[in-house]
């Protein structure tokens, strides 16, 4: 008598064969669970629940995953609009880039390490140059303009991040910003008036920061009117 599928081990179905889209939504879960410090194509497979070497039947090496997972992460901010006003899609995609960034506090250090070559990211940066240079703003006066807006919001993002993992809640922030606040008041009251340090409000701080450069651009592309 034949011996029963049901005797034996294989009977139970076999997992479905990877994907480089399965591989590249797990790198980002894994990237959210452990960082880029915790990242391994170990820990990868395991989080698949599959052997480390078939992996590389879909992609290369460990920096090709990082390289589709950033551009995944980056695809959810979205592509600006082709066309509206400069200050208001500019002010738009850096304000939902920081949100997505907030969300996976893993990218600021992997956007610092390498080229943002990736289909999201290119179709972003042709926004941005498009709705500068549509104004008249061209040659290294254009790379200037995105590359300070470029480290304004990953500073900043990067700085948020970590105060977040070494503050933890609200109710710390508070605490810690009243009593640095009273501190200054203290034994540097000018300052102490002057910094503000108890203002934990980081979205405002955020836009306002970013007016400042945006008023600082408004000026110069009208001394630089549209060919």
């Amino acid at each position: 008598m034949p011996e029963s599928i049901w005797f034996r081990d294989d009977a139970r179905p076999r997992r479905p064969r990877l994907s480089r889209e399965r591989i590249v939504t797990a790198a980002v879960g894994l990237l959210g669970a452990e960082g880029v410090a915790g990242f391994s194509m170990r820990a990868l497979a395991a989080r698949l629940g599959a052997g480390t070497m078939s992996l590389y039947e879909y992609v290369r090496s460990k920096e090709d995953v990082l390289d589709l997972a950033l551009d995944e992460a980056i695809g959810e901010i979205g592509e600006p609009p082709a066309d509206g006003p400069w200050r208001d899609l500019l002010t738009d995609h850096l304000v939902r880039s920081r949100a997505v960034m907030r969300r996976h506090p893993w990218m600021p250090a992997l956007i610092a390490t390498r080229p943002l070559l990736g289909p999201n990211a290119l179709a972003g940066s042709r926004a941005i140059y498009g709705a500068l240079a549509r104004e008249g703003l061209h040659g290294p006066e254009l790379t200037a303009a995105i590359g300070t807006l470029s480290s304004y919001l990953y500073g900043f993002v990067a700085a948020e991040n970590t105060w977040w993992a070494t503050v933890r809640t609200p109710a710390a922030d508070a605490e810690l910003r009243g009593r640095v606040a009273d501190h200054l008041h203290r034994h540097e009251a000018e300052l102490g008036h002057q910094a503000h340090v108890d203002d934990g409000d980081f979205d405002t701080q955020f836009r306002l920061g970013l007016n400042l450069i945006l008023d600082g651009l408004s000026t110069r592309l009208k001394e630089n009117p549209r060919e």
